[in-house]
């Protein structure tokens, strides 16, 4: 059997059919849903010359959806890149390692005493959410320090887990003091339901996951030799402790941002860099665009399924990724078996 040969060709040639497929589906959702638009309506309105309806229909509901739903997978995509390499682990990645507990929990601090409404919520709940975050990895990093030794892989990740059981108690004691509209609210984000689809929301998640995906992407070359292992990272001039710090932070705030606006889409963070890694190989300069685009595309293609396809009520973007991407992930387990 011969292995597989990933090139730079292939990896460019991937990541271009990535995004002409998210260009494909960006247009089905536009042309889908509950008020129908034909595709020439549907340019019509993006060339001025749509009707106020139409107008609406497009920039107000639809439109800001598939770019929250492009940014959030750019987001997850990427995060789970980073912390896969770091730590060396194909099943790590922003839910394993507790930081969505930790995001949650701080999202439900803002329903409770603050209120996802108004305009400082804008700029509030990413900031939250990024605390909440940044704190939960702060302390799995810290408790699975030891002095002269190197972070265990797994003892993060097992130091997550157990943290994130904490973080849910927590949660759950806190949903005791919600009415029902933020109960109603709660469930939907921890479903993955894309909420922030709102003009305001997109103005500061775009410029967050932009500007922390270019800082991830000129980190490739330092990602490809912290995947080798600390040693021969440190051989190759690397500062590990410096950069693993940076790409660490990093990829919480992407990850925390993007869910803060968009729900609970942390398998998308999973499943993601393995589709990805597949297709172009371990390169971070190929794997990095690929993985992010890959999430862009799940994100983007379940959502316009929720609103093509009848469904049982209003189903939530999340529920349809899992249902979506279990199959494959399962796939993925029996193979390496």
């Amino acid at each position: 059997m011969t292995k597989r040969r990933y090139t730079v060709k292939r990896g460019i040639i991937i990541n271009v059919v990535f995004m002409a497929l998210i260009v494909v589906f960006a247009i089905i959702s536009m042309n889908s849903g509950k008020m129908n638009l034909s595709p020439l309506e549907v340019l019509n309105v993006l060339i001025g010359n749509g009707t106020d309806k139409q107008n609406l229909i497009v920039f107000d509901f639809r439109l800001p959806r598939i770019v929250l739903s492009i940014l959030v997978g750019l987001g997850m995509g990427a995060a789970g890149v980073v912390m896969q390499s770091l730590l060396r682990n194909d099943m790590a990645s922003p839910g394993t390692l507790g930081i969505s507990s930790g995001s949650g929990l701080f999202v439900l601090f803002f329903v409770v005493f603050i209120a996802p409404t108004g305009k400082s919520s804008f700029i509030a709940l990413p900031l939250l959410a990024f605390v909440g975050g940044l704190l939960a990895a702060g302390l799995i990093f810290l408790l699975s320090y030891r002095r002269g030794r190197d972070i265990s892989p797994i003892g993060l990740i097992l130091t997550g887990v157990a943290l994130g059981s904490g973080y849910g108690a927590l949660t759950t004691f806190l949903t005791l003091k919600l009415d029902d509209s933020q109960m109603n609210f709660m469930l939907y984000w921890l479903a993955g339901s894309l909420w922030g689809d709102d003009w305001g929301y997109i103005s500061i998640l775009t410029p967050w996951v932009l500007i922390l995906l270019g800082y991830i992407f000129y980190k490739a070359r330092i990602l490809n030799a912290l995947h080798l292992g600390n040693q021969t990272a440190q051989g190759l001039g690397v500062s590990v402790k410096r950069q693993f710090l940076g790409l660490s932070i990093a990829a919480v705030a992407l990850s925390s941002g993007s869910v803060a606006v968009g729900g609970s889409f942390f398998f998308v963070g999973l499943i993601a860099p393995h589709m990805a890694r597949k297709l172009v190989g371990p390169d971070h300069k190929l794997l990095i665009p690929a993985a992010s685009l890959a999430g862009g595309l799940v994100v983007v293609m379940a959502d316009t399924i929720t609103r093509t396809v009848s469904l049982v009520g209003d189903v939530p973007t999340g529920i349809v990724i899992t249902v979506i991407s279990v199959p494959y992930f399962l796939y993925l387990l029996a193979k390496a078996k």
